[in-house]
């Protein structure tokens, strides 16, 4: 049958509020990583900060964990924080800028004069992502040598070898290989690796101990391991650092991760003059970092995911607020769990997610069963079932598993899908 699909309004990934010095619910934060450890949901760690003081920290789950053993996560544990890194790479960038030692008009020839296009491609087009450079971690290929350890050399001919996907300057477009290029030319201009770099220029002025490059996972320094959960946690693929490097080698703690955004935002680290050329968005890109809006109000910051770590980094400047997220394993979505920690420290309704499930007949199925279409969605949703498995399917899409919350309501909590079907109409809303 050929019914309708009813579409609601659009995600928002953060949104407005102000914490005027209402006492923060941590009790209800509490409760929603309570709910999130309790149901294998998400493990990592969460760093609140308001006015420069941290007001909130919260570690859930495990930083190892398999048959022989588990070692439950602190706000000690560190994790890979993978693109984040590119913030920490655009800062010490124009730390250099105001050295003189480059310029954000200074051609990538200037240092690898063998890149595709390196005559016409400046420093401003790295860090904006408008280079061309096609992104090497896009490539079927990488997953063959993303475990083994890369020289320079081996990286820089890797990026040449994927060319140019498009004139510099002429576009945005995301691309690991630009941040790769420019931790590589920090290297160059000041005759010290990445690691020393981020140690004198970042790590030292701001007294941190637990933010550094990584390498191999040290579980005895604290160091998680990060899984993917297929009904039970498994080890993820452990990249080699050395590949990532200026665009996501960085291993912290969220601690951490909120004191260098406030460190940015206060001056310690670079000008006013250059924090406002990284704020700036050209065509979805600052300079290493992103706009992230919230109604009224709008923050900047930068999310990363490398293996199966995520983390989110973000600074709310009118309100002097920084959050950070880290998880090594992670089901329900990322970005639902920030809404609830912004919710929570903006005061805003927010319900603690529910993860009980029913299960119904597959008579009570058949009457969910169809290709839903509409207007205003350019996909037909087909939805099928197996047994009394529910599934829905898009088009030129995987078929995903629905799971019944109640009567005529299903979830897929990966993508943060929620489905309610109305049968008198023949209509689902998405």
């Amino acid at each position: 049958m050929k019914t309708r699909i009813y579409l609601l309004s659009q995600f928002v990934l953060l949104f407005a509020g102000v914490l005027c010095g209402q006492k923060l619910n941590t009790a209800k934060l509490d409760s929603l990583f309570l709910v999130l450890e309790e149901n294998n949901q998400a493990m990592g760690s969460v760093a609140i900060s308001k006015d420069g003081k941290l007001v909130y920290q919260k570690a859930i789950g495990f930083s190892t964990t398999s048959e022989t053993e588990r070692i439950p996560a602190t706000i000690q544990t560190k994790y890979r924080i993978g693109s984040i890194t590119k913030m920490y790479t655009a800062i010490m960038i124009f730390q250099l800028i105001e050295e003189k030692k480059i310029t954000l008009e200074t051609t990538v020839d200037t240092f690898f004069p063998g890149l595709p296009m390196a005559a016409e491609m400046t420093i401003s087009h790295l860090l904006n992502h408008r280079s061309g450079l096609h992104n090497f971690t896009n490539d079927a290929a990488y997953m063959n040598y993303c475990e083994m350890p890369k020289t320079e050399e081996e990286m820089v001919a890797i990026i040449t070898k994927g060319g140019s996907d498009f004139d510099p300057d002429s576009k945005g477009e995301y691309s690991n290989s630009n941040y790769v290029v420019l931790g590589y030319i920090i290297e160059k201009a000041t005759g010290m690796s990445y690691a020393s770099n981020l140690e004198s220029r970042i790590t030292s002025k701001l007294k941190l101990e637990e933010t550094y490059v990584g390498s191999k996972i040290a579980q005895d320094n604290f160091e998680a391991y990060s899984y993917l959960n297929t009904g039970q946690w498994s080890d993820y693929t452990e990249t080699d650092m050395s590949i990532p490097g200026g665009a996501g080698a960085i291993v912290s703690t969220p601690t951490d991760m909120v004191k260098v955004i406030e460190g940015l935002f206060e001056g310690k680290l670079i000008s006013e003059k250059s924090l406002l050329q990284m704020k700036t968005i050209k065509e979805g890109y600052g300079m290493g970092m992103f706009q992230i809006p919230f109604y009224q109000r709008s923050g900047y910051g930068h999310n990363g995911s490398i293996d199966a770590f995520t983390a989110s980094l973000s600074y709310f400047p009118e309100d002097k607020l920084a959050v950070a997220y880290c998880t090594n394993g992670q089901v329900y979505p990322m970005n639902e769990i920030l809404v609830g920690v912004l919710s929570v420290a903006f005061d805003r309704d927010f319900a603690i997610p529910s993860f009980k499930t029913i299960t119904l007949t597959s008579e009570q199925l058949d009457p969910y069963l169809g290709v839903y279409s509409s207007p205003s969605f350019p996909l037909k949703l087909t939805v099928t079932k197996e047994g009394t498995a529910l599934f829905a399917q898009a088009t030129g899409q995987m078929a995903i598993p629905l799971e019944a919350t109640a009567i005529d309501k299903f979830k897929f909590d990966p993508a943060g899908i929620l489905i309610s079907f109305d049968r008198d109409k023949n209509e689902l809303t998405l």
